[in-house]
């Protein structure tokens, strides 16, 4: 497994080796030292998460506050997902900026999203599972979120808006700006 950097503090894309046969194939998709090793962290997952979602079906931005803060590492089980972390850490110099990744079963990739980011993805394929280890367990009162759409972030979702599957939970979630103004 190789382990990279993005251009957000912390935040690692994941790539597993994979042994390929005529059977099919193998990789290791956790190793907690190597893990550990790789993105310099004590890491340890607690909860692991799933979900299913049809196309464009959004969940996003979402992240648990204060002591129940959550940091993850995720992917794709089935089916393909663009996965976004926004850097939320006042004190981070990528702070307010993102990634988005293509996260498929196919690529097998994985993003290790600290603690401090918002976290969200769309379905692109017909159906996708996608898969999270936490670092921390779930903690509703410490739910926040901002508004998928916001225009200060300028995530490309790479779908139409008609083809977007929101709930009305997140289309009320907040900007950006009045979540954070506050401590920025």
């Amino acid at each position: 497994m190789t382990a990279t950097e993005t251009h957000l503090d912390g935040c690692f894309i994941l790539n597993p080796t994979v042994f390929p046969d005529e059977r099919g194939h193998f990789f290791e998709s956790f190793n907690e030292a190597r893990f550990q090793e790789m993105t310099n962290t004590n890491t340890r997952f607690v909860q692991d998460n799933q979900s299913f979602s049809k196309r464009g079906v959004i969940r996003a931005l979402h992240a648990q506050a204060g002591e129940y803060a959550q940091a993850k590492l995720v992917r794709v089980l089935h089916g393909e997902v663009l996965d976004v972390a926004v850097d939320a850490r006042p004190e981070s110099t990528t702070f307010g900026q993102h990634i988005a990744l293509k996260l498929s079963a196919e690529n097998r990739l994985q993003l290790f999203i600290p603690r401090g980011f918002l976290h969200g993805f769309v379905s692109l394929s017909e159906t996708a599972v996608f898969f999270y280890k936490c670092d921390n367990y779930y903690n509703k009162e410490s739910e926040s979120g901002v508004l998928y759409s916001d225009p200060s972030l300028a995530i490309d979702w790479l779908l139409p808006d008609r083809e977007l599957i929101i709930t009305n939970k997140d289309k009320d979630l907040p900007l950006f700006e009045d979540v954070y103004k506050s401590i920025q």
